[in-house]
């Protein structure tokens, strides 16, 4: 189902993603240039008291948005015109989270595209929402 056939109120389809692994939090490290082993290893971050949660935090937003661009991706001439996202709550190692969407508005601008306001929140395992946002999506005429 396309974001195209749904209706005001509506939810997209979810996304779930499974814990990232140790692996994924370095290569996400070295892509983003943080290379502080507080984020990376676990040990380390123990030692003074955390536990990857911050890689882990960042990474939940960084999924919020590809959930939101693979509405996108698949309409010819659609685009991302606007993109707010907020962490709510601890990621921990071991998480499993869901992206959940709602179509909340459609408007109509005077060149004819067509606007989606989706709202966006990813929750874990337990349904605690971690990370929140609101997207704005242009569709073609």
């Amino acid at each position: 189902m396309s974001i195209l056939d749904i209706a005001v109120g509506e939810s997209l389809p979810p996304l779930t993603r499974p814990p990232i692994s140790q692996e994924q939090l370095r290569r996400y490290a070295e892509a983003s240039g943080d290379h502080n082993p507080i984020h990376l290893d676990e040990e380390a971050a123990r030692r003074v008291g955390l536990d990857g949660v911050i890689a882990h935090g960042m990474l939940s937003m960084a999924f919020l948005g590809q959930f939101i661009t693979q509405q996108v991706s698949a309409i010819p001439d659609a685009y991302l015109t606007h993109l707010h996202v907020r962490f709510n709550g601890m990621v921990r190692p071991g998480d499993v989270l869901t992206c959940q969407g709602t179509v909340q508005e459609r408007t109509r601008t005077n060149d004819g595209r067509e606007h989606l306001s989706i709202a966006c929140r990813i929750e874990n395992q337990n349904g605690n929402a971690v990370t929140s946002g609101e997207a704005v999506v242009s569709l073609p005429q």
